[in-house]
């Protein structure tokens, strides 16, 4: 998780703010202190870490928390509202052009995540119903020209490339012109990158950027490599004059310095934040919300988003109607397994839920894809007939979809077992539910449940 290591040094210094009626100088200046060491800990850049420090504890120790009744929490809130303005105070959007094509010139260095980043940003334009170009003008490392086609055929957005023979430069300014040609709205440049800043990447920057006139220079770095991508984003936009940043990786790094420091040491962006491998859609970056995650306060309004964006609203509406009626069958289940993975990885979706770095043992909790990939072998394994009814399924039919999935009767047996449980708790849940509300309140749900009942899944 990013950020892991300080939203737990924060929230350790807050929690004993909390308990405090009253707080004073010296209990401010000792907050900050820890404060600042979390900061220089997560590999924050250090002026921006003094200038952080200056400017919470001159509010802090003003008149609005000395005579508050909750000073801690209004200290809380005033970390929050800084850290927010620290990576940027509000999102900011990709620019669009008022005359089609918008031009976007991706650079970086090798193994920052470009060409991927550039796939990623396409399909997230091609969801808004935009029609988005990749142009491949990395010509000097191995396969990476074969690497963009494949990503744009796998999220159906067409690559101009001319190979590795021509100029860069010219694979630009024939693909601006192919996209105004053919209607794109979008142009995504895909450029080479190398292992360190030299003076041959950064002119061949400037002759793509002079032929194409880019909307939008936005610099890909690596999350991971922490303060290091800050001093690149410096270089970079030094020469370049970049409009945003796109930090990668960010799930990997748990420490998340380069995110509080890019903003106020270039003075750039961040405007696209990445995760992981898999080509789904950037994800826009928004200050405020990292700024209640990284204090332990959650992102429901980006895990509503996800909800929003990836689950069939209609789809939803009749799976709670089959719950309620307790028509719940295995298709169903199946299907729902389905709409839940497409918000992504559980261990990310949890740490959207406000409070969850508190419940240790949620935060620990590992979640198995291979148990999740058993239990959909099995139901996939059933015939129409089984899934629909579960109860037709005798042992012979259990010794067959055991077979059929590769697991073991028992693990069949105890998946049959779960799922009836839970019709029978929709079953009696449904019943208790009147036109009036639920019927006998808490005491009545307790007794449903029944003596250190867990629901099954």
């Amino acid at each position: 998780m990013a950020f892991e290591g300080l939203t737990n040094r924060l929230q350790s210094v807050f929690g004993k703010l909390r308990g405090k009626g009253k707080v004073s100088e010296e209990d401010v200046n000792e907050a900050m202190r820890e404060v600042r060491l979390a900061l220089l800990e997560a590999d924050v850049n250090f002026k921006v870490v003094k200038e952080f420090i200056a400017k919470v504890k001159e509010r802090a120790v003003g008149l609005e928390v000395m005579k508050s009744f909750t000073p801690g929490m209004v200290i809380i809130d005033i970390v929050n509202k800084e850290l927010t303005e620290l990576m940027g105070g509000t999102q900011s959007k990709l620019a669009k052009s008022n005359k089609p094509p918008t031009v976007i010139l991706m650079a970086g260095l090798q193994g920052a995540g470009k060409t991927t980043s550039s796939g990623k940003l396409a399909k997230m334009l091609l969801k808004s119903n935009n029609r988005p170009l990749l142009v491949a003008c990395d010509i000097y490392r191995p396969a990476a020209i074969k690497q963009l086609q494949v990503l744009g055929e796998q999220i159906g957005v067409p690559v101009f490339s001319l190979g590795d023979q021509t100029s860069p430069v010219d694979i630009a300014r024939s693909g601006l012109q192919h996209a105004k040609d053919n209607g794109n709205d979008y142009v995504i440049i895909d450029t080479a990158g190398r292992l360190h800043i030299d003076e041959a990447l950064m002119d061949e920057l400037r002759q793509i950027h002079e032929a194409t006139k880019p909307d939008e220079v936005l610099l890909v770095v690596d999350a991971m490599t922490g303060q290091e991508a800050v001093n690149v984003a410096e270089s970079f936009h030094s020469q370049l004059e970049l409009t945003g940043v796109v930090l990668t990786k960010l799930d990997g790094d748990t420490r998340g310095g380069a995110a509080l420091s890019v903003k106020a040491v270039t003075g750039c962006p961040i405007k696209f934040a990445a995760t992981g491998e898999k080509i789904e859609p950037l994800e826009p970056f928004h200050p405020e919300r990292m700024a209640s995650r990284i204090l332990g306060m959650g992102d429901m309004l980006s895990l509503i988003e996800k909800a929003q964006s990836n689950i069939d609203a209609d789809k939803a509406a009749e799976m709670e109607r089959k719950m309620r009626n307790a028509e719940f069958t295995f298709e169903d289940f199946l299907e729902q397994m389905e709409q839940v993975r497409k918000l992504g990885p559980i261990d990310q979706l949890m740490d959207m839920l406000p409070g969850m770095g508190k419940m240790k043992d949620m935060k620990n909790m590992k979640v198995d894809d291979k148990q999740i990939f058993r239990v959909e072998a099995i139901v996939k394994s059933m015939t129409k007939d089984e899934k629909r009814k579960p109860e037709i399924i005798n042992y012979s039919r259990r010794k067959r979809i055991a077979t059929g999935s590769g697991t073991s009767i028992a693990e069949v047996n105890r998946l049959i077992k779960q799922f009836d449980d839970m019709r029978k708790m929709m079953k009696q849940f449904s019943s208790m539910m009147g036109p009036k509300g639920p019927k006998g309140g808490m005491k009545g749900l307790k007794g449903m449940l029944g003596k250190g009942k867990k629901f099954p899944f």
